[in-house]
């Protein structure tokens, strides 16, 4: 659903702008609400509610006397909250979002199917060029063609 790679800087107010091709996307399937959280390899991972909702389902299944699922639904819950961005596609990440993922002023979105991700333009340029040296390897290993 979403697809891509989009860079952007905060606004004065400390607000991010959803890309036009995001925006597209929910107005064609009618998503208005969005959750924030912790996400990993120091992003933040951005959930319509209808995804949110799923995931959620999953990781509630997952049996809670097992200690590494109590940690992750802490931090993953704790971090999480709900927002809706404004009509110009605006929002607000929070502090504590944005010290997790080091977000400072210039960011990406990228489109990785079912949820987004908040990247520092930094940490994400970091990610890209020692992911992209084994992105062959790591298709062959992981795709039947």
């Amino acid at each position: 659903m979403f697809y891509g790679e989009f860079r952007h800087s905060l606004d004065e107010k400390g607000r991010i702008i959803l890309p036009s091709k995001f925006r597209e996307t929910c107005t064609e399937h009618g998503i208005e609400k969005f959750f924030l959280t912790r996400g990993l390899d120091k992003c933040v991972f951005m959930f319509t509610e209808e995804e949110w909702r799923i995931q959620e389902q999953k990781f509630r299944a997952k049996p809670f006397t097992k200690k590494e699922t109590r940690m992750f639904n802490r931090l993953f819950f704790s971090g999480a909250v709900d927002t809706i961005p404004d009509k110009q596609g605006r929002f607000i990440v929070p502090q504590y979002l944005k010290d997790y993922a080091a977000i400072d002023k210039d960011t990406v979105l990228i489109g990785v199917s079912n949820r987004i991700e908040i990247w520092d333009r930094k940490t994400w340029d970091t990610f890209y060029a020692a992911s992209n040296e084994s992105f062959e390897q790591i298709a062959e290993s992981m795709i039947d063609l």
